[in-house]
């Protein structure tokens, strides 16, 4: 197979529809991390995915975006930082120090009150629909679909469905037996060729072929 037939992940824009765009090659901030083949899709400006999509990062906070390979971004999905918070430990939770003057003397630096809820972490092969908002500290994983509009303030499984306001569990995408399987498997890692060469699976309906051809092939 030539190599050059692969889609080279190393590309802004991967197709001709230039709205999609490999969001690893235009992200420069240190504490956002993105896998391969992830992409954004945006009529508008998906090269600023980092400016527009990734709210309130100051890498400065000390937390992270962390998103795997091979995940489809929804146009207006965004990603709410650590740094978007206010401080709730006390009767107030105006950020007096960020105002100048006399307030900033007399309160503790702002960021230093923020609650810290840890980073966002996104898995492999997730799908996040259009206009989702993504709080800090959740983790989504492998897999996982997130309905459009939907607002993740807590974990979500692998290869589960999630959506709402807040974002609840809908529904598990397979068997146990399956998901288990997948996440052994962990295609997304897989070399160009190889990948390439389990595509049918990947886009097969018939989901009792796959699980045990798939079987096979951790137990080989």
């Amino acid at each position: 197979m030539d190599i050059h037939q692969i889609p080279d992940p190393n590309l802004t824009f991967p197709n001709d529809y230039g709205t999609s765009c490999f969001i690893k090659n235009v992200v420069k901030a240190p504490n956002i991390q993105i896998g391969d083949y992830t992409y954004y899709d945006d009529p508008v400006s998906p090269a600023e995915f980092e400016k527009n999509n990734v709210l309130f990062n100051w890498p400065e906070f000390g937390d992270r975006l962390i998103i795997g390979k091979f995940c489809a971004i929804g146009a207006g999905t965004r990603f709410l930082m650590g740094p978007a918070n206010h401080r709730i430990s006390s009767v107030s939770t105006y950020p007096f120090s960020v105002f100048g003057g006399a307030w900033t003397e007399n309160t503790p630096p702002h960021m230093a009150q923020l609650p810290r809820k840890g980073d966002i972490v996104v898995g492999n092969d997730v799908w996040l629909g259009r206009e989702c908002l993504i709080m800090p500290g959740v983790h989504i994983g492998d897999g996982a679909i997130i309905a459009s509009r939907s607002v993740v303030s807590r974990d979500v499984e692998p290869y589960c469905v999630a959506g709402g306001n807040p974002a609840r569990f809908i529904k598990k995408r397979f068997d146990e037996e399956l998901i288990g399987i997948l996440l052994r498997l962990k295609w997304w890692d897989f070399e160009p060729q190889r990948l390439v060469s389990i595509l049918p699976l990947l886009c097969d309906p018939d989901l009792e072929k796959v699980k045990e051809t798939f079987k096979e092939m951790i137990q080989a």
